[in-house]
């Protein structure tokens, strides 16, 4: 039952503003919500999936903007009864929030008919349809990235946001860092050159990632919700691996694509301005965590970039993850002809550009650029890992201003996630099929060669 428009939700839909800042440079001032219509009204929010990401990043952001921006939780839906109960203790005790209310699933959410906004952290492949649920019950949403782990899914979900102008927030929070701003900015004014090449990688030695056995020797399926778990996934016996552990686990999770590569690959896209690659090859396998899981622990991507009708103009990005050995870390770095932009040193340079005595072989002047800090152009707080707190808390700032002042161009609107995914696809495709993958426009499908 979709919920009913009552005063308080009217203001949120009919009030307007022109464009809202950056949530990472500008924010209203307590004197400038009392010039806003309806600012002195209460935005109530769901909490979509009570999740450990949600407890240990999202929630927190949210609450160090709550008070200022007149934002309150009211309700959880999780269809796990423990989890319900943990979300009412830690809003209440942690959070000191006051009392919230549970409910079962997410049709007992929307069911109470004064849930104004969500916020989305349930598992990877439950993203787009929840938030296609979350709009089509009259909510706004900040859904977790990845936004989606099937073309159909990606597909339904972006048809759905983009017609109810409902204000959405894609959790790819690089969109409000401002080392990836000022990164953005160098290369959209000029500065930088032609992109010519991108390396990432997000290399981590933990054993226990995405492990949860504590918690799959205890769960019991009478305590939750086997059945809305899997949505439109295949129906399959219980398994509480795949209920606690789903990022080991295709189709429940890409792995490696859908949780750190979603986050490295939008760079790319918002830097050059491209929607998705031209095409993906990749490989790799569990070669050390033999544990039953069927996403790799390995693997290595590479894409090209470019119009499609047009493959001189183009760059490569190579892409590699690892989850048995940390050397390398998390790494982000941008070359051009004239040198590298790196995302981990926040650094511009003219490492690797060219000099005159290679450019005159080719007839060309030296190509070198100047040696520049990104804290020179914009105050940076932020590195190339996402863990860090501030960005968290100024993506979730951005788009609870954007809520308020009913502009959808939050940092990262839906069609950030709909992109990243089908990088993410087109990537997992590749992985599975060991085939080169390329992209059909006109039918938004992914293609193997």
């Amino acid at each position: 039952m979709k919920k009913s428009e009552n005063t308080r939700r009217s203001f949120i839909k009919k009030t307007a503003l022109g464009t809202v800042g950056l949530g990472v440079a500008s924010s209203f001032s307590a004197e400038s919500y009392g010039r806003i219509i309806g600012s002195n009204d209460r935005v109530r929010v769901g909490i979509v999936g009570f999740s450990n990401r949600g407890k240990s990043s999202l929630i927190p952001a949210f609450a160090q903007h709550s008070k200022e921006l007149n934002f309150q939780f009211v309700a959880v839906s999780d269809i796990w009864n423990r989890r319900r109960d943990e979300c009412l203790e830690y809003i209440k005790k942690d959070m000191k929030a006051g009392k919230i209310e549970a409910a079962r699933n997410n049709e007992e959410l929307y069911d109470r008919g004064d849930i104004d906004a969500v916020i989305i952290s349930t598992a990877d492949f439950q993203h787009a349809l929840h938030a296609k649920q979350a709009v089509e019950a009259g909510c706004d949403v900040y859904c977790e990235k990845p936004f989606a782990e099937s073309m159909e899914d990606n597909k339904a979900a972006l048809k759905a946001i983009e017609a109810s102008g409902k204000v959405i927030q894609i959790g790819s929070q690089r969109r409000s860092g401002q080392n990836y701003h000022a990164a953005h900015n160098f290369i959209k004014d000029g500065k930088f050159g032609d992109i010519t090449m991108v390396e990432m990688t997000w290399n981590v030695n933990q054993p226990g990632r995405w492990r949860r056995p504590d918690l799959t020797s205890t769960i019991k399926k009478e305590d939750t919700d086997w059945d809305r778990y899997l949505l439109n996934r295949p129906k399959v016996a219980w398994d509480p691996r795949k209920y606690l552990e789903y990022r080991l686990f295709w189709p429940y999770s890409s792995g490696i694509p859908g949780q750190w590569m979603s986050h490295q690959i939008d760079t790319v896209h918002w830097f050059s301005g491209l929607d998705h690659p031209r095409s993906v090859s990749a490989n790799g396998g569990v070669y050390v965590w033999k544990d039953g899981r069927k996403n790799a622990d390995t693997m290595t991507a590479v894409f090209e970039y470019g119009p499609l009708d047009d493959e001189s103009k183009g760059f490569q990005v190579v892409y590699s993850s690892r989850m048995h050995n940390s050397a390398g870390g998390t790494k982000e770095i941008y070359y051009s002809n004239g040198g590298t932009l790196n995302l981990d040193k926040n650094t511009v340079s003219s490492d690797g550009g060219l000099k005159k005595k290679h450019a005159s072989a080719m007839g060309m002047k030296p190509n070198l650029l100047s040696d520049v800090k990104l804290a020179d152009l914009i105050k940076v707080e932020t590195g190339a890992n996402t863990g860090v707190d501030n960005m968290t808390s100024a993506h979730m700032r951005n788009w609870m201003e954007c809520v308020r002042a009913r502009n959808i161009k939050t940092n990262a609107p839906v069609k950030v996630g709909y992109n990243h995914s089908i990088a993410n696809l087109m990537t997992t495709t590749a992985l599975h099929t060991g085939k080169k993958v390329t992209f059909d426009e006109i039918n938004q499908e992914i293609i193997t060669s």
